[in-house]
């Protein structure tokens, strides 16, 4: 049995495609994989707290030598990373923002970029040589935006730093297994943004 953890980063709700994409993921696994685990972790319309300088204080101390103030600034980042833990395939859904993620996944990103608990230096010391913690994982990135050209080769790829800095972040917590599939032309409409979603979901119904 495998656990996916699925992150639903988008503000809106019924008019979101990336929670579409989402859906559409969840069916498809499910039929295929009835008896795997779903944890649903909500970065849109739930507050991820930024990180602060209590947050800052606790995460590189060692564990041993943190207080009860310490260990409180990091109770919910350690229920996140523990959950990254735990699972076995993370599922995103985002859209680009400004040519970004939205800011709770951004937040939360934050909060599980735990220096000996998803990443290290290798020598142990500030040297540029990270090592990523989060092993044997798979991720997919179910993206959603209202231009199009952002792939790799393409003419907007400088302006993506939506999949492709999602891809590098986890990446450096170790997660090397990464597929993306993005959902194009939303601003367009008609004819293009409807043969790009039946592109995109034949894409999804084939995962698995």
């Amino acid at each position: 049995m495998k656990k996916l953890l699925m992150i639903n980063a988008s503000v809106r709700t019924e008019r979101s495609y990336s929670r579409m994409l989402m859906q559409l993921f969840v069916d498809n696994w499910t039929s295929r994989y009835p008896e795997d685990h779903f944890t649903f972790r909500e970065l849109g319309l739930n507050l991820v707290p930024p990180i602060d300088e209590k947050w800052i204080a606790g995460a590189f101390l060692k564990p041993k030598d943190r207080n009860d103030e310490n260990q409180a600034a990091l109770q919910f980042s350690n229920e996140l990373v523990q959950e990254l833990k735990e699972n076995d395939i993370y599922v995103i859904g985002t859209p680009m923002y400004n040519w970004s993620i939205p800011s709770g996944l951004k937040s939360y990103i934050d909060q599980v970029m735990r220096i000996n608990e998803t990443w290290k230096f290798r020598s142990g010391k500030p040297d540029g040589d990270y090592i990523g913690l989060l092993e044997n994982k798979k991720m997919y990135i179910l993206s959603s935006r209202g231009d199009t050209g952002y792939a790799e080769h393409e003419k907007n790829e400088h302006m993506n730093f939506q999949t492709k800095y999602l891809q590098f972040v986890f990446g450096m917590m170790g997660v090397k297994d990464v597929t993306i599939i993005s959902l194009d032309n939303e601003e367009f409409g008609g004819e293009i943004f409807e043969k790009s979603k039946q592109e995109i979901f034949q894409m999804i119904n084939e995962i698995g």
